[in-house]
């Protein structure tokens, strides 16, 4: 029998515990090569911090992380902080971290569609271009594991449908696992092969129709949301309005209809409680 592939990486029963308060607790979860798994939530959920554990820059306060031997990761932040008025090259700029040849960064361009802006101040690009541009320097370096934090910033929403599509041919032609952070609800689940929703712990996990169809999400996000997310292939022929209408490109704007009210799947772990709180004290390394 063939041995099932060692996690990338594996959390168990992790938190952070700051200012007499715990940030998130009881965070399990694993993620393998080839594999996109999105974290979502609303602000404040311990989106970041549980994130700033994969990343090794927060060590948890209770419970465990296993790695991957020699695992490689690479990370696009949701905000870089970059002097505009610099006269910064595409090319320059895929240079200032880590040393990568110039045809592993040519490679990385051009599999993120922005080869022909190799020569491009950074200033002049636009929020798409740029996105694929932070994309490309972190897939030169060859990561076994990619962390995206709110990748399609500032980015239209057919640019979102563009680079979460990206996102997952990235997957495909490198294999290696993502980890997504979002708060974008609308597009991003469908572009992941499973979901973490989170409040301080995990309320619920697993396939992205699933997790849209629990009691837990709908009663973080509301019963809409559940109803106007992309849980779908985009055939392109419509685009989804903030309030949850749709404009249909050869028809009128007409109200979603929602008829998916099936039940979570087998494939869907649900926590209805948080876990629970154990007194400060009983911690030693607690802070």
């Amino acid at each position: 029998m063939k041995k099932k592939p060692e996690p990338l990486i594996s959390l168990h029963n992790c938190g952070i515990y700051r200012s007499n308060r715990w940030l998130v607790r009881g965070i399990s979860f694993a993620l393998n090569a080839g594999e996109i798994v999105t974290l979502i939530g609303p602000n404040g959920s311990g989106k970041s911090t549980t994130a700033k554990i994969v990343l090794s820059i927060l060590k948890p306060d209770e419970g465990s992380v296993n790695r991957l031997n020699k695992l490689k990761v690479a990370y696009v932040p949701q905000k870089l902080a970059i002097d505009w008025t610099l006269p910064l090259t595409v090319n320059r700029f895929m240079r200032l971290t880590g040393k990568t040849s110039a045809a592993e960064r040519h490679k990385a361009l051009t599999a993120t569609g922005v080869a022909h802006l190799e020569n491009a101040e950074i200033r002049t690009l636009s929020g798409g271009e740029f996105q694929r541009t932070l994309l490309a320097r972190a897939i030169a370096r060859k990561p076994d594991l990619l962390v995206l934090d709110e990748p399609v910033q500032g980015v239209d929403h057919l640019g979102e449908i563009a680079l979460y599509d990206l996102i997952k041919q990235i997957r495909d032609d490198f294999g290696c696992g993502i980890l997504l952070i979002s708060h974008d609800l609308h597009v991003v689940m469908a572009a992941s092969d499973r979901v973490i929703c989170l409040n301080g712990h995990i309320c619920c996990s697993g396939a992205p129709k699933a997790v849209a169809s629990s009691a837990e999400y709908k009663e973080l996000f509301g019963a809409r949301a559940a109803s106007t997310l992309a849980l779908y292939e985009h055939s392109h022929d419509h685009t989804h309005l903030p309030d949850g209408r749709i404009h249909l490109h050869d028809v009128t704007i007409a109200e979603q209809l929602s008829t998916n009210e099936s039940q979570p799947e087998n494939n869907l772990s649900v926590a209805n409680t948080a876990p629970e709180q154990t007194d400060p004290k009983e911690l030693p390394h607690a802070r």
